[in-house]
């Protein structure tokens, strides 16, 4: 059977096709699909947890049981989950595991552009690099035989083009699952010094067993065609070569750790120049290099940054880029992302603002606070980074004599995947920062995903909630206060009280993500004859606000199929002029 499906969506369904049992992850774009997908097959268990440590962890214990496993991130949260998957390459496995992870060249959705790629080599484990649906189907099934035969962890790296481009997939006969024996191996399985020494010669000789295979093995193949030009490559890039030069020959990767080093000298040997194309980082190329291989075409035609396209591949080579053919655009207007109407974050940084606070921030939506004309967050290091960024500032403020108090502002999901031991140590060591936990019950930058204060479980049901609240209190503070952003003065009066009380101070913005929850309030409206055009409505930034020309000033006008009556604008007007949402 043949469906038009998208890189997550094979994954997911070849998990369930492959003799799957357990998942778990982390959202993270452009991960987030695989595992919303196999919890909407129903055929596998599967979860979120609250990092993507837990969620490796989750699916370590789930091999050693006996049961394969997928855990799921993107690729900064591998760098969460490497401590256990330092070790775990140690180990090796029970049942086949595979650390599913999605690169973001060109950072569509990201705070770097971070080459998985390097942990494979780093971790010395084989790695599978997808470059369509059907190959991310395959390499799942071929990825859990990996795994079982050389006793590892595999990793399988998509990047955003390959996880959410669509294309055939043919499925292959369903592998029933069939959980293996639980064993208690202590040599194995428990990483004292002793045993670590003995398993790291293991690992190194598996490396060797490894690099033999994948002299053979079908995921890699030399397509020879024009011996002018050969191409080495893998994943997307290889979609793009073969569109800049269908004709050229290429070796493409689909183990692309560890890399085939016969098969390599070879195939450069046939061709007249030799042109090494991948994304980000020169992991093919500097290996290549130190096996002394020559390299007429890479990273000095390629950059480091954003993604590979046919015409960057064209130039590098050599070639003119081909006159589009369209006229230029001109200047459009620039649309700068905003928070959704009526969404609570709105209110709280138009406080934040206003008060001209240093602003911890974090990962999520409300990372949009920097952006102009709130301007009003000032750090975004990392998940869970707000804390404890926070708690280092006012330390050494107090060195320095300063008296400004910092906050820091930080999500749900993003306390319980790694804010909350942020808040163990600012608590403590005694610090000094006011912290704003903003409870939107959701995940919701990558989508309104379940998270462990939802209230319910991926694959639907009910769950308990975890009150932030009573655990920033259990955890030793001795000021925590539940707000309502929507409500300014009072916001900005616990808020003031927070930075005014020495040490930690937690405030807890209790409100439903809008989008997640479709709230819906009445709309707010202008009364023109008392509407001056003095724009401070406007410091809200809602794309629901708008000026419509009234005689000598501009005037706001609401847009009545935008607006979602949160009533931030209509406190913010000085001159009664708005309506506020009842």
């Amino acid at each position: 059977m043949k469906k038009i499906i998208s890189g997550n969506e094979a994954i997911a369904l070849s998990f369930g096709d492959s003799g799957g049992v357990f998942a778990s992850g982390y959202p993270g774009t452009p991960s987030t699909e695989v595992l919303e997908e196999v919890g909407r097959l129903g055929v596998v268990y599967c979860e979120w947890a609250p990092n993507e440590k837990v969620g490796l962890e989750a699916a370590i214990g789930a091999s050693i049981a006996g049961g394969r496993a997928l855990a799921t991130m993107k690729h900064v949260g591998v760098n969460v989950a490497a401590d256990a998957l330092m070790s775990f390459t140690y180990t090796g496995v029970n049942a086949g595991l595979i650390l599913m992870v999605s690169d973001d060249p060109g950072q569509h959705s990201s705070q770097n552009e971070q080459d998985s790629r390097n942990y494979a080599k780093f971790a010395k484990v084989p790695m599978l690099d997808p470059a369509d649906s059907q190959e991310a189907y395959d390499f799942v099934r071929a990825g859990f035989e990996l795994s079982e035969l050389f006793d590892t962890p595999v990793m399988l790296r998509t990047t955003t083009r390959t996880a959410h481009a669509k294309g055939c997939v043919e499925q292959r006969e369903k592998i029933e699952p069939q959980v293996g024996e639980w064993i208690k191996d202590v040599p194995k399985n428990v990483m004292l010094p002793n045993f670590g020494k003995i398993k790291h010669v293991q690992v190194e000789a598996r490396l060797l067993k490894l690099k033999e295979y994948a002299e053979t093995t079908p995921l890699n193949r030399v397509e020879m065609g024009d011996t002018a030009l050969g191409i080495l490559t893998s994943g997307v890039s290889y979609q793009h070569a073969k569109e800049a030069y269908p004709n050229a020959s290429i070796l493409k990767l689909g183990l692309v750790h560890p890399l085939p080093e016969k098969m390599i000298r070879e195939f450069a040997g046939k061709v007249e120049r030799f042109m090494i194309v991948e994304e980000m980082d020169a992991i093919f190329e500097e290996q290549i290099r130190a096996m002394g291989i020559r390299v007429d075409i890479g990273k000095n035609k390629i950059s480091y940054c954003l993604e590979v396209d046919a015409g960057i591949i064209r130039a590098a080579a050599g070639e003119v880029a081909p006159d589009p053919g369209m006229a230029p655009i001109g200047d459009l207007p620039q649309r700068p992302p905003t928070f959704c109407p009526g969404c609570a974050h709105r209110g709280l940084f138009s406080i934040l603002s206003k008060l001209k606070v240093f602003v911890a921030g974090d990962i999520g939506c409300y990372t949009l606070g920097a952006l102009p004309p709130m301007s009003a967050m000032h750090t975004c290091i990392c998940m869970g980074a707000s804390i404890s960024s926070a708690h280092g500032m006012a330390k050494v403020n107090a060195v320095a004599g300063r008296t400004e108090k910092p906050v820091a502002v930080l999500g749900d999901s993003t306390f319980f995947h790694s804010g909350m031991t942020g808040l163990v140590n600012l608590i403590y060591n005694d610090g000094n920062a006011l912290v704003i936990v903003m409870d939107n019950r959701t995940t919701g930058m990558t989508g309104g995903q379940e998270n462990p204060g939802s209230g319910n479980v991926l694959q639907g049901g009910a769950a308990k909630q975890v009150d932030i609240a009573a655990m920033a209190r259990v955890m030793g503070a001795e000021h925590v206060v539940e707000i309502n952003s929507y409500n300014l003065q009072e916001a900005e009066a616990a808020i003031k009280k927070g930075l005014e009380t020495p040490g930690p101070y937690v405030l807890v913005d209790k409100n439903p993500c809008i989008l997640r929850y479709r709230v819906k309030q009445p709309i707010v409206t202008v009364d023109p004859d008392k509407c001056t055009g003095c724009r401070a409505c406007l410091k809200a930034a809602c794309v629901a606000l708008g000026l419509e020309s009234a005689g000598d000033k501009p005037k706001v006008t609401v847009n009545p199929n935008i607006c979602n009556g949160c009533g931030v604008c209509s406190q913010l007007c000085k001159f009664d002029a708005m309506s506020e949402a009842q």
